[in-house]
């Protein structure tokens, strides 16, 4: 019961959600953070149960720094999607699955990325995906806009679109629209910088 959207641009990657969270038919919330910055070149969108959501987010964050330390450098955006998308997994084979779909945005040395992680530890790698209740509104919208040289200010005015387009139409979505960008890193003496 939502709607997140996450576009690949040229310039970065935007992820927006609705701030809606329901309880059956219940309006739960009018203010919740389905987006989650995780550092200035990693955020995640989350549709599906906020409890397990927010839990499968801490763990893969403390995982993830654990790994960079150990390593000595950051995870690429690929990598830390397969780490999120393993622990979703891990959930669903011990019978305790975790009822989510994110998506996983950021930006890396190889550039934009937008990946969808689901509880069954799939990841696909898209220009742009939408999740939850009022995905196939959104997608209409997604769609029509959409073009390999979207820019981040464009994709921001394509995202605030096709969430309240959703939030139009499915019951689940509504509240508002939180529009998050990431942009790419800037390679300044052989260091990237956000």
């Amino acid at each position: 019961m939502t709607t997140i959207i996450g576009i690949k641009t040229t310039e970065g990657v935007v992820l927006a959600s609705d701030k809606r969270a329901s309880k059956g038919f219940f309006i739960g919330s009018k203010i919740v953070q389905k987006i989650s910055k995780i550092d200035d070149t990693l955020a995640i969108a989350i549709a599906g149960q906020l409890s397990d959501a927010e839990h499968l987010i801490k763990v893969a964050t403390a995982e993830r720094k654990l790994m960079e330390l150990r390593r000595g450098f950051p995870l690429s955006v690929k990598e830390s999607s397969r780490l999120i998308a393993n622990l979703a997994y891990s959930g669903l084979r011990s019978y305790q699955p975790y009822y989510v779909e994110l998506l996983v945005a950021g930006v890396d040395s190889s550039g934009s990325q937008v990946n969808v992680a689901d509880m069954s530890g799939a990841i696909t790698n898209e220009d742009y995906a939408a999740s939850g209740s009022g995905a196939p509104i959104a997608y209409g919208v997604l769609e029509s806009l959409y073009d390999k040289s979207i820019t981040n200010e464009e994709a921001k005015e394509v995202a605030r679109k096709a969430v309240a387009a959703a939030m139009e139409r499915d019951p689940g979505s509504g509240n508002g629209i939180d529009i998050l960008v990431i942009p790419k890193l800037i390679t300044v003496a052989g260091q990237a910088i956000a």
